[in-house]
């Protein structure tokens, strides 16, 4: 496969990934928290390299994974003490995220690990880092990556569809019903922890961020329905994929900016012509006959 195709299908199942993923934030107001995730799991990458010195493979994994259900849980028992959420979420992930910051001048200066390639991420070399079997190139090792985390979040989603839709929706329904909220709230953060390492090397955090919030923010002017929004947010995240990547090549500019720009550019256009919650259709319905 060519070298745009390998770009073209990393940003598409990062889009599809963070698609999926973010759906369940935005319906559960709990947008800002991909945000800490998504920095301070640079702390469970750093750790992880420290534990086994590779910065791929499951250790990696499970690293990001512990961060992440980590400030989870420390943003929560900070709200419980009084401080509110957005604060709370504000002081772990800048806390979590300096030290990963600090262990990395520390312990990985030498290694190719650093916080600008952390934020950003460097799409554009995905094709060059292949994985091999028997001396045989079968494909860069982002898309084996991402296409595994891309089916433990569709596992997950149709085996709790029904769990997740409902303890989005309504909490205390969701208690009352015997569903168990406290486990579908840390399964959901570990799909976002898994999904945000698996974009984190290629993408960067600035893009994961983008991916999680926007298409899914997008989706939700389009449609009231779960099954729809994920479908929806899914695809705006690969068409973004694609306008950004064409922008970026027209103009010679960063992959990953152009993508977040162009995720920012649909939900615009979606907040002015989208039936359910257009600005246009709102201002036509208001106009006299």
């Amino acid at each position: 496969m060519s070298y745009t195709i390998w770009i073209l299908l990393t940003a598409t199942l990062v889009g599809i990934n963070c698609g999926l993923v973010g759906t369940f934030l935005v319906l559960r107001k709990m947008s800002m928290l991909s945000d800490a995730i998504s920095h301070s799991v640079l702390l469970g990458i750093v750790g992880a390299y420290m534990v086994s010195h590779q910065l791929q493979g499951v250790s990696m994994l499970i690293g990001a994974l512990l961060v992440g259900l980590l400030t989870t849980f420390l943003v929560q028992l900070l709200h419980q003490k009084g401080v509110q959420s957005d604060a709370a979420i504000g002081v772990v992930f800048t806390c979590l995220f300096a030290i990963g910051v600090v262990l990395i001048s520390l312990f990985a200066d030498r290694v190719h690990l650093d916080v600008e390639h952390a934020l950003m991420g460097e799409i554009a070399f995905v094709p060059w880092d292949v994985l091999e079997v028997c001396g045989q190139s079968i494909g860069p090792k982002a898309i084996w990556l991402l296409g595994f985390v891309l089916a433990i979040n569709i596992f997950v989603i149709v085996f709790a569809y029904k769990e997740l839709k409902i303890s989005s929706f309504d909490r205390e329904m969701a208690i009352t019903l015997g569903i168990p909220v406290v486990l579908i709230h840390y399964v959901l953060m570990g799909m976002l922890s898994l999904t945000t390492v698996a974009s984190f090397d290629s993408v960067g955090a600035i893009l994961v961020v983008a991916m999680l919030i926007v298409p899914s923010a997008t989706a939700y002017l389009w449609t009231d329905r779960l099954s729809v929004m994920l479908i929806c947010s899914a695809t705006i995240g690969v068409l973004a994929s694609a306008i950004g990547y064409m922008g970026a090549t027209a103009f010679n500019v960063s992959i990953s900016g152009a993508i977040a720009v162009s995720t920012g550019v649909i939900f615009f256009v979606s907040l002015w012509i989208a039936p359910k919650s257009g600005l246009l259709w709102k201002w036509i319905k208001k106009s006299p006959a």
